[in-house]
């Protein structure tokens, strides 16, 4: 027929990001609050935040340690500005409000809620205030514990298989549409997170409200 139903599956699991959606990660905030000048900023932003070895602190292969070697290799110059740096990386997040009311009312409609986030053990264990709302949800997945990462497709599939999901009747929520395409390559639906108004409008055309 020419007037089939938009919506011919029904969203029974949402999944979250961490970082930047349910808590705020501003490392450049972070890094100006340090006062270096431009140039000795925008370096250490290059060694440290900017540098591809971060993932490693999420995959959780490699010590905190390991990986802070890597951004010193990175600048060796600056290895001490680095060093002072990364004592306090945990000031680099910011608890948000509205995490567990949201989840509390995705979960009263009878959904599931689950989170599959790029984290460390090092920003784990220093972060726990603001990740409160974790009690609220169902489970879910860090990059650390299992060793592998976002936007790689075996972590999805992990997590598809951990909790015996139905990709047509899950929907992932991150801010890297990086993340978010490769979700969508795994079969899950995706919203790229760019504000809280906005992904619950783009819920609410999945059917979700």
């Amino acid at each position: 027929t020419l007037f089939r139903s938009r919506n011919i599956f029904m969203i029974r699991t949402v999944i979250f990001d961490i970082g930047r959606v349910l808590l705020d990660f501003n490392w450049r905030e972070y890094l100006s609050s340090y006062h270096f000048d431009l140039e000795t900023e925008e370096r250490i932003a290059h060694a440290v935040f900017e540098n591809p070895s971060w993932i490693e602190f999420d995959r959780g292969i490699l010590s905190t340690e390991q990986v802070i070697d890597l951004f010193v290799k990175t600048d060796p110059e600056l290895e001490e500005q680095i060093h002072l740096v990364c004592k306090s990386l945990y000031k680099t997040v910011t608890k948000l409000d509205y995490p567990i009311p949201w989840i509390r009312h995705l979960k009263e409609q009878g959904l599931r809620v689950l989170y599959l986030s790029n984290y460390s053990d090092y920003y784990f264990r220093t972060t726990q205030f603001a990740l409160n709302f974790l009690s609220e949800m169902d489970g879910g997945i860090f990059s650390y514990r299992v060793h592998m990462v976002k936007p790689d497709h075996e972590i999805y599939h992990k997590i598809i298989s951990e909790y015996h999901l139905n990709p047509e009747e899950t929907v992932f929520l991150d801010d890297m549409p990086a993340n978010i395409k490769a979700a969508k390559e795994c079969g899950l639906h995706g919203i790229v997170f760019r504000s809280l108004e906005q992904a619950k409008k783009e819920l609410e055309l999945l059917g979700v409200h």
